[in-house]
């Protein structure tokens, strides 16, 4: 599946949900994160953010899909993240 992040979280805990999302899946901007994942590991990503995040003051957004041959993506500007660029 193919599976798109978006999180919005606390100052404290930004970089251990990046951390464990890009176990996962590729960083593409600011919060957010996207990529090819097996549905195992999806479970596994999700298990893993729910217990780092505060659900009172954080949100997390996944958007799933069976395949990526139905999406379009269109990049205007500076390219933030990607597996090309390395922190």
């Amino acid at each position: 599946m193919f599976v798109i992040l978006v999180y919005d979280v606390g100052v404290k805990r930004v970089g251990k949900v990046l951390k464990t999302a890009r176990r996962y899946l590729t960083w593409v901007q600011n919060s957010v994160l996207e990529g090819d994942i097996s549905e195992t590991n999806f479970k596994k990503l999700k298990a893993e953010l729910l217990m780092t995040i505060v659900p009172g003051e954080d949100s997390l957004i996944f958007y799933t899909f069976r395949t990526k041959n139905y999406s379009k993506r269109e990049e205007y500007g500076l390219k933030k993240g990607g597996e090309d660029i390395f922190l």
